[in-house]
């Protein structure tokens, strides 16, 4: 999935340049506006990075509700979440309908099949792609389980590491199959494909069961503990409730809204011990990519079942562990 040339064109209001991108042309407006001020890049850097990785930003969009992270000013200007399909869209643009019953109300949000819907995102100010772990199929039952490593304040990126690993040995031992990625941030992601058998609540449960489990593993590195001021400032939050209904992480490939154009990049498990998430940005990545192809290719070759972690979830609640709640820490968004 590669843009086959492009061409400039221009207008009374601003210069634009027209990617052609499979069979059709997305037009970049304003593709000199600086959007990473550390080093200078651009929109049309942007939108060259996501076709430089266009099959594996695909990959991990494809067919799942995505909420837009949008700058139209470059990220050191006002952030939007966008849930709703900004208005214009081309009527390739494909959507999935999504409610939200607090709300009573609902959303057409992206609903990502090819690469130039990626690209016409970027051209709508589109930074960041957050998709659900759910399909449009049954938006309602996730295929996809997030472990989000998440360190605290004083917690140095070692620590993230050997937390890693201890998920990734309880993973193995369920015989389930994690993809890691850095999160952009300062921390990991791993992503396990599930079957969709399970709705988000179940799927938050056996999660936080997860969680647990690696805390017991490692009490002086990993909390469970949900309100942040409670938190060991030195520790890891697993954070089980990125698999609430309507949570959403950056998806792999995704670029972050930092002035550093820093990338959620898949590794493998054997670079944990190496990789420094600062190291993978819009410069950096596609090289990576075109070397390696997307790490994250197999992801859907084997499911995984819930039901040993659905049983843990069961002990622990039979034994009082208590479950902390989702308390929802997401910005108002004006646009559900």
């Amino acid at each position: 999935m590669a843009a086959t040339g492009s061409r400039s064109s221009s207008s009374s209001s601003s210069p634009a340049v027209e990617l052609a991108v499979g069979d059709r042309t997305v037009r970049i407006s304003n593709p000199d506006r600086v959007y990473f001020p550390a080093r200078g890049e651009t929109k049309l850097d942007l939108a060259r990075y996501y076709l430089s990785v266009g099959d594996g930003i695909v990959r991990a969009l494809r067919e799942r509700p995505c909420m837009m992270h949008r700058f139209p000013n470059g990220v050191g200007g006002e952030k939007v979440h966008q849930k709703r399909l900004p208005r214009g869209a081309p009527d390739w643009v494909e959507t999935v309908r999504v409610g939200f019953p607090r709300y009573n109300r609902y959303a057409d949000e992206l609903c990502v099949t090819e690469l130039a819907s990626v690209i016409w995102a970027v051209q709508m100010s589109t930074v960041e792609f957050h998709p659900w772990n759910s399909r449009r199929a049954d938006t309602e039952r996730p295929d996809e389980w997030r472990i989000d490593l998440d360190p605290m304040p004083e917690c140095g990126f070692d620590r993230v590491r050997r937390v890693a690993h201890v998920a990734h040995e309880v993973l193995a031992e369920l015989g389930a199959v994690g993809w890691p990625k850095t999160s952009g941030g300062s921390g990991l992601h791993v992503y396990v494909r599930i079957e969709p058998r399970w709705g988000f609540q179940d799927v938050r449960r056996a999660a936080l069961a997860f969680a647990r489990e690696v805390e017991r593993r490692a009490p002086s590195e990993v909390t469970t503990t949900w309100w942040r001021k409670d938190r060991d400032p030195a520790a890891v939050f697993v954070d089980y409730n990125q698999n609430t209904r309507d949570h959403t992480i950056a998806s792999a490939y995704s670029v972050r809204g930092h002035p550093e154009a820093t990338v959620s990049t898949p590794i493998t498990w054997g670079e944990v011990d190496d990789v420094l998430p600062a190291d993978f940005t819009i410069a950096t990545v596609p090289a990576r990519y075109a070397a390696l192809g997307d790490l994250h290719a197999g992801i859907d070759d084997s499911t995984y079942s819930l039901e040993t972690l659905i049983g843990w979830a069961e002990r622990d609640e039979r034994e009082g562990a208590a479950d902390p709640g989702d308390h929802d820490q997401h910005p108002a968004d004006e646009d559900i």
